[in-house]
């Protein structure tokens, strides 16, 4: 398996990693290769399929100006966004990775083919430059979920298999899938995490293996944080409200109160469902979040995670956490290997789907079930998600994407739940119902998939308009 757990959890910016994230870096990539940029006169982004019919609700068009100007999702700062892209619109004109000035114009700069796909993804972007001399050069990049980009052709060159097979063959416990990483744990003794551990420092230290998914814990952290203290309106046109923060504020005040008349005993799961929440609210707004393993699912893991932290009263809660983390990257990079983690493929089962499994089987590693139950608890994540269309209303990462957020969150401690209470044998192994998933995104109509031409996005305003 040639990805890393920084590979699935990467800090960027919201509201979509396949939208948001990938389209960034990959026109900062183009200007890179292309380098130098001192007689470059234009430069022109064209997008296609789900990027054009659903981009300026996911934000792609300002990122793809972003990444033009050189700005990283890691390293933009979502409050400056706005601005930014303001004063190089009045401006009409772009300083290429924040250097070479060109004119630009966001209405003529971008091209929306929203009838055309590319051939190899349903997210493709083809980036255009023109030099003073006359001469042009063009490349495509496609954006294949959760910030993983890759340019035209590339991983299907002469010899690509053979250097995936010798990058893996460098790690002690290279797999491909569950059933391999289940047998090389008969073999050594070892958990998945453990497992995956090991992997990971062959190019890292532990040391620095640690810092990083700290780091990345603390951004997930304080991002269910910020989203639950700040109300208001979520951007877009839909003026859907932020919920999290004043359902946080009743949760907290009823618990405060002489009486408890109120209490629920689900209250803890209602929770959960907040912090997943709080999460998407973020996202939607453009806010600091984590891929996890994208933008769309962004909450579940964080929710699930704090749930584990905070409710479950673990002895040694850091440990537990980077437990979590290691065993959650696993899943995630075998339903992306197997399957798809892009919505515009697959469908949401791809995003809130394998989030969910994500979450579930880190949550039992954390808790110290068997590797046995660990496959368990994923595969029952992906199984009750199968099916599920990504039909955001506008384009926009909002409905129904922050609630699925908070019900996948609380589906995968159910389902760490049931796994922990058995002894890890069941019908339905992990690696086939990841094959089931990607069966029914290839068969699922295109409608479905992250282009806002079907399902929800359709019916709600067809209704509305006809209420007006």
């Amino acid at each position: 398996m040639d990805m890393s757990v920084f590979d699935l959890f990467k800090i960027g910016i919201g509201p979509s990693s396949s939208h948001t994230v990938g389209p960034m870096v990959a026109a900062r990539r183009f200007l890179v290769e292309c380098a130098p940029l001192d007689d470059v006169v234009a430069v022109e982004a064209a997008l296609y399929g789900s990027l054009a019919l659903t981009g300026v609700g996911h934000a792609t068009d300002k990122a793809v100006i972003l990444g033009l100007m050189g700005e990283t999702p890691q390293d933009v700062v979502p409050t400056q966004v706005d601005a930014m892209l303001a004063a190089a619109e009045a401006a009409g004109q772009l300083a290429l990775l924040g250097k070479h000035m060109v004119p630009f114009k966001a209405a003529s700069g971008l091209v929306f083919h929203k009838s055309e796909s590319l051939p190899e993804h349903p997210n493709g972007l083809r980036f255009t430059l023109k030099r003073a001399d006359g001469s042009s050069f063009s490349k495509v990049f496609y954006s294949v979920g959760g910030g993983f980009i890759r340019a035209e052709g590339e991983g299907q060159e002469l010899g690509a298999e053979a250097a995936r097979a010798e990058r893996a063959a460098r790690i002690p416990y290279p797999f491909d899938t569950m059933e391999q990483l289940l047998a090389h744990g008969a073999a050594s003794g070892l958990t998945i995490p453990q497992m995956l551990r090991a992997n990971e420092c062959v190019k890292l230290s532990s040391e620095q293996l640690d810092a990083g998914i700290d780091r990345i814990w603390r951004v997930m952290h304080d991002c269910i944080a910020h989203g639950l203290e700040t109300p208001g309106q979520l951007p877009g046109g839909l003026k859907v409200k932020r919920r999290a923060a004043d359902l946080w504020r009743m949760a907290n005040d009823v618990k405060a109160s002489a009486s408890r008349a109120n209490d629920l005993p689900h209250d803890a799961m209602h929770q959960v469902s907040l912090y997943a929440m709080a999460v998407n609210e973020e996202n939607a707004a453009g806010g600091r979040v984590v891929t996890a393993p994208t933008n769309g699912a962004a909450g579940i893991i964080p929710a699930v995670l704090r749930y584990y932290a905070e409710d479950c009263k673990p002895s040694d809660p850091v440990t537990g956490v980077r437990n979590f983390m290691l065993t959650s990257a696993a899943i995630g990079m075998l339903c992306k290997r197997n399957a798809s983690i892009s919505g515009a493929e697959i469908g949401c089962q791809g995003e809130v789907g394998v989030a969910c499994a994500m979450a579930a089987a880190g949550l039992v590693a954390a808790l110290g079930g068997s590797n046995q139950q660990i496959e368990n608890a994923a595969e029952i994540g992906i199984e009750h998600h199968l099916g599920m269309t990504c039909d955001p209303i506008g384009g926009l990462v909002q409905i129904p994407c922050i609630e699925r957020n908070g019900m996948g969150a609380v589906k995968a401690i159910t389902a760490a739940s049931l796994a922990l209470r058995g002894d890890g044998t069941h019908f339905v192994s992990l690696d086939e119902v990841i094959e089931t998933m990607r069966q029914t995104g290839a068969d699922m109509q295109d409608k479905y998939k992250e282009t806002s031409l079907g399902g929800l996005a359709i019916h709600v305003i067809t209704v509305n308009h006809a209420a007006c």
